[in-house]
């Protein structure tokens, strides 16, 4: 009878074993020590601040960054919001003010 190595699971990130003196579990899958880490920033990962999806591991912050909710109030503060034109609605630009409605805002605000 010939001999026949046992199989070992295959990690996601690089497709080579995992042995059991090297592996790390996160969701349902056997990952090398060194293939632990995020998919985004490179952090290296522990059970408690990782997130799998589509066997890609993210940290918990860059998790929530790529699958997160969008839009506004989500995003923590001024440096999510856009600097858009308003191309978008049949040329109607972002409307400016004159200088003579600049002047009397400011004197109105001064009071």
């Amino acid at each position: 009878m010939p001999f026949k190595p046992a199989e070992n699971p295959k990690c996601p990130k690089c497709g080579k074993s995992v042995y059991a003196a090297e592996e790390r579990v996160a969701g349902g899958h056997k990952w090398h020590k060194g293939c632990f880490k995020c998919g985004m920033c490179g952090k290296m990962l522990d059970s408690t601040n990782c997130a799998e999806h589509e066997n890609e591991l993210y940290c918990k912050n860059c998790h929530g960054r790529k699958y997160g909710p969008k839009g506004y109030g989500f995003g923590g503060g001024a440096g999510c919001l856009s600097m858009d034109s308003g191309a978008q609605f049949q040329g109607e630009g972002p409307t400016t003010r004159d200088a003579s409605s600049a002047a009397t805002a400011r004197r109105i605000w001064t009071r």
